[in-house]
């Protein structure tokens, strides 16, 4: 599994990216977390807005920061 912290690397990027790690550990699950800061490649997914989650590639929330708990939901 690949989760995707899409955006700039702006201090919502990062809380979103630890967020993702965090959901991952607690849920036991072994995932990737890849950061994608190329704008070019964050409108080619559809977002125009950041931060944005990504889970294998299907964009999951975009312009906000969920909680680990919400992210679990995403990756179970």
């Amino acid at each position: 599994m690949k989760i995707q912290v899409l955006g700039t690397g702006c201090a919502k990027c990062e809380k979103l990216a630890e967020n993702a790690k965090k959901a991952a550990k607690e849920s036991g699950i072994s995932c990737e977390v890849e950061k994608i800061t190329d704008m070019t490649k964050i409108m080619a997914m559809g977002v125009m807005m950041t931060p944005a989650l990504a889970v294998d590639g299907t964009v999951k929330v975009v312009g906000k920061i969920p909680s680990p708990d919400e992210i679990k939901k995403y990756i179970k």
